[in-house]
């Protein structure tokens, strides 16, 4: 019997996981032309699907945004045979309606970031990928949907800005960001673009946790990750909501990101 692959990935917060959740579970230690990924894969079935989870910041939260393998990490949910990535993160709001608690799924992104591997494409055959529209159209539909299926105040659309990290801004550059973006983070850049290269759909599901420090009072970490620990529910319910709803085939152009991006 040939084992299913998995086609669906979640890219998370290791608080995301939740061994009770998943069944026929695999340990999947990998190795890219990128190096390691953030940590061994577990693909198990969640909800009647094959499904790739992969900790960002590995377990334990020890690799800081600047330090994830983006590369690496994308490399091998291609790999793995994933074809659709959902992305649950914390994010902080740069606008007064984006309370903690609320979920945002963003359809563009700024990238702020500064020292990251941006692209699979570092040498022979050159590829521009068009990043107009960087998050998978039909995936977000599925994403709102299910976030309105269960009442949770949900806004569809929005502009994520990436910044490098690990520190978090400084009040003139959140106000500066403010103009321009409606929810700030540190990891979205490169993934999202990676994820493309690789002709991978991808969608944040983003959680406000905090709000920015154009607000009052500055961003304390210990109060993103109680906001986080509190919504968790929120999201795996989010999440068994969406992945039944995504379907085997599919229809939008992410699919095909490299026909006519050689030169």
């Amino acid at each position: 019997m040939v084992e299913e692959k998995p086609s669906i990935g979640i890219i998370g917060g290791s608080g995301m996981y939740d061994p009770e959740l998943f069944s026929d579970v695999k340990t999947i230690k990998m190795s890219t032309p990128y190096g390691v990924p953030s940590a061994p894969v577990v693909v198990g079935t969640f909800v009647g699907k094959r499904v790739a989870f992969l900790p960002r910041h590995g377990h334990g939260h020890t690799l800081p945004p600047h330090k994830v393998p983006y590369r690496a990490n994308i490399w091998a949910m291609k790999e793995l045979g994933v074809k659709r990535i959902i992305s649950p993160c914390a994010v902080g709001s740069l606008k007064d309606e984006l309370a903690p608690t609320h979920f945002v799924v963003p359809d563009q992104f700024i990238d702020f970031s500064k020292t990251r591997d941006y692209t699979f494409f570092d040498g022979g055959r050159t590829y521009h990928v068009s990043l107009a529209d960087p998050f998978c159209k039909e995936l977000r539909k599925i994403c709102v949907q299910a976030a309105k299926s269960l009442k949770l105040k949900v806004h569809d659309g929005g502009t994520y800005i990436c910044i490098e990290g690990p520190r978090f801004s400084t009040r003139a550059e959140s106000r500066m960001y403010k103009q321009f973006a409606d929810i700030i983070a540190m990891t979205g850049a490169p993934e999202i673009a990676l994820a493309r290269e690789a002709e991978i759909c991808y969608a944040s599901v983003a959680m406000v946790t905090d709000y920015d420090v154009y607000a009052d009072k500055p961003v304390d970490a210990r109060e993103v990750e109680k906001t986080m620990t509190s919504n968790l529910k929120n999201i795996q319910a989010l999440l068994k909501k969406i992945i039944p709803k995504i379907p085997d085939k599919r229809e939008c152009e992410c699919k095909d990101a490299l026909k006519f991006a050689g030169l």
